[in-house]
């Protein structure tokens, strides 16, 4: 009999106004601590980048985004969609069943299941939430280095009230998601 190999797979950054989708695929190997899985969203900043080396260290895992043009072209469903085929394409071992949490899966998938709140009810999405949600949270680090003024560092892209204003202030960046709401109502003005 084949042994079972189920992948998790979870994206980050879809309520974003700045940045990729970001998406991960895990398998997760036997030593992993299970107790330190849940939804990345209920771990600190700090607590999360530890338990994501944890989960880099016991199990394959690979990345897909989808960037600011590719959401604008696509919608940002189906750009998450395809950071997470991307994301499932470049692991080098291939699961047989993957868990993908909300209820939309990426076209041509087999063996699948869609878990709404998937990353607070399966470690293996929530060990991929972990694994995107830091990945995502240091690329929008390493580019609010050049864009000081929008403080990704801090809201990570989201609309907040403080980004908000300072897309006003300062106008929007080629990493501004010129579709959603709160950048292309700027833009009209």
């Amino acid at each position: 009999m084949k042994k079972k190999i189920t992948a998790g797979v979870d994206e980050v950054g879809r309520g974003c106004i700045a940045g990729p989708v970001v998406s991960a695929a895990v398998i997760l190997k036997h030593g992993i601590n299970l107790n330190l899985l849940k939804d990345s969203k209920k771990i600190t900043f700090n607590k999360r980048e530890k338990i994501a080396e944890h989960i880099k260290e016991n199990s394959y895992y690979a990345i897909g985004t989808a960037s600011v043009d590719e959401i604008l072209n696509l919608n940002i469903l189906q750009a998450s969609l395809l950071a997470m085929k991307r994301a499932l394409e470049r692991l080098t071992l291939k699961p047989n069943l993957t868990l993908i949490d909300g209820n939309f899966a990426p076209k041509g998938l087999q063996n699948y299941k869609t878990i709404i709140n998937g990353d607070e009810k399966i470690k293996v999405i929530s060990a991929a939430s972990i694994i995107a949600k830091v990945y995502r949270d240091k690329l929008m680090i390493k580019l609010s280095k050049k864009f000081s003024d929008y403080a990704w560092e801090r809201n990570f892209g989201y609309g907040t009230k403080a980004h908000l204003e300072s897309l006003k202030k300062f106008g929007v960046t080629l990493h501004h998601r010129k579709g959603f709401k709160p950048v292309h109502k700027i833009l009209s003005n």
